[in-house]
């Protein structure tokens, strides 16, 4: 999915939404543990009840992995049943040296065929090179994430006086353009937002950290957007686990619904 198909979709469906499918099957609906794959099960209905008003999924791949190989077997078919017109992102924060980043890109790009990987920059260009070699795919580049940790080291400055997490951003820009890069900027860092917006004018951001860490939708919406919205706004506990019950994919639906309705007034307002 290229840059202009994503906005497409993001004005089909007047929504910037990403579901994260951080799906633990220690917190699934107990009833779905009797089913042959429950990850993938609570999966499929989240999908069938979110659909409608989101435009990604991002399922967090340490939930998967952390099951072995069944786990990667309910990831693939969770792949297989998230709608064409969905954006997918692997949020696998990978980045290693060159030969190993490439057999990752072939992991997630070629056999798993996501439209998109997180990748954490630590190592330098020839880290993520590889990533971006491979056509009609994206790199979303960790900058300035939403996790407290974060400012042990994004917000170290350089001899130039710089933030680190600038740095990343002005050098990732002599690697790739925005139609293959977008950054992840966390919400909870709402003074920085406007600031990174500044540096990367024309680039998508994932955002996460709206919803249950606390991130102010509006705010983030009103600063990051651009002519294009520029923003892919992620939730994941709020929606999947909004009831531990019977009733979860109907919960999520009402809350991803609730999110899309605030969405489609800050598209009105500040996406012009």
């Amino acid at each position: 999915m290229n840059r202009q198909q994503l906005f497409e979709e993001i004005k089909k469906k007047k929504s910037y939404l990403c579901v994260g499918l951080d799906t633990d099957i220690e917190k699934i609906p107990r009833h779905l543990l009797k089913t042959d794959d429950p990850v993938f099960e609570f999966n499929k209905q989240i999908i069938d009840a979110t659909k409608e008003f989101c435009i990604a999924y991002k399922p967090n791949i340490a939930f998967y992995e952390s099951l072995g190989a069944g786990g990667w077997e309910s990831l693939r078919k969770t792949l297989a049943y998230i709608p064409k017109d969905c954006f997918t992102i692997a949020d696998a924060k990978r980045g290693d040296i060159g030969n190993t980043s490439s057999l990752y890109a072939r992991a997630f790009f070629k056999n798993l065929d996501f439209d998109s990987i997180t990748v954490a920059p630590y190592m330098g260009e020839d880290s993520v090179k590889p990533f971006l070699e491979f056509e009609g795919k994206w790199v979303i580049l960790l900058v300035h994430t939403s996790n407290k940790g974060s400012e042990d080291f994004q917000l170290l400055q350089t001899r130039e006086g710089k933030f680190l997490y600038e740095e990343v951003i002005f050098q990732s820009q002599l690697w790739a353009t925005p139609d293959q890069m977008m950054y992840v900027v966390g919400a909870t860092h709402e003074e920085k937002v406007g600031a990174i917006r500044m540096l990367a004018p024309s680039h998508f951001f994932l955002v996460p950290g709206v919803g249950a860490q606390g991130g102010n939708m509006e705010h983030i919406s009103k600063v990051g957007m651009n002519q294009q919205c520029g923003l892919i706004v992620n939730s994941a506990r709020s929606i999947i686990y909004a009831s531990s019950k019977d009733d979860f994919a109907e919960a999520a639906r009402k809350e991803s619904l609730k999110i899309q309705n605030q969405m489609e007034k800050l598209l009105a307002e500040y996406c012009r």
